[in-house]
């Protein structure tokens, strides 16, 4: 049974539902020992889970910090791409992660986009052409205590002006 933070209203479609299944399988992911276990359908939600296994655990029997780490990568990326289409840019510009207790256990991610978040990134993207803008993520164990804490700094653009912006760079 999954812990009460994981619990949503949000739904998965067959589309979230393959493209999750597709990425549990993509090595990057894989390799990490992580899970996905929840895409809603309209890409605001993303639930994982990373247990102790031969590919997440370190030298003293807790899960390695690199996995916490390489584990919470590119899902705030993937989420936001699909939601703002081809018109736009999302990239991953830098994280930060703070230990608070070793993971001795399963934990657990829960990506989570609100409403008012995209559309406030949005309109700033099409107001300013870019923007960079921090989210946060939580490792959290079945009871709910903090594992480790990550931000993740963002870059978004409309993909006219991150062309134009290159092109300069490359001139």
């Amino acid at each position: 049974m999954l812990p009460e933070f994981l619990q949503t209203q949000r739904k998965e479609s067959r589309q979230s539902k393959f493209f999750r299944w597709g990425m549990n399988c993509f090595p990057v992911i894989f390799g990490t020992g992580v899970k996905i276990i929840f895409m809603s359908s309209d890409w605001h939600e993303v639930h994982i889970r990373l247990g102790i296994n031969m590919w997440s655990r370190n030298y003293v029997g807790t899960i390695y910090g690199g996995s916490l780490f390489s584990a919470a990568d590119s899902f705030y990326m993937i989420m936001l791409s699909k939601i703002f289409g081809k018109d736009f840019v999302v990239w991953d510009k830098a994280a930060a992660i703070r230990f608070k207790r070793p993971g001795t256990e399963r934990i657990y991610a829960k990506f989570l986009l609100t409403e008012e978040q995209v559309a406030d990134i949005k309109t700033q993207v099409e107001q300013k052409g870019e923007i960079d803008f921090m989210l946060h993520v939580n490792w959290l164990n079945k009871d709910g205590k903090v594992i480790a804490e990550i931000d993740r700094t963002m870059y978004a653009a409309t993909k006219a002006f991150y062309k134009e912006k290159l092109a300069k760079r490359n001139a």
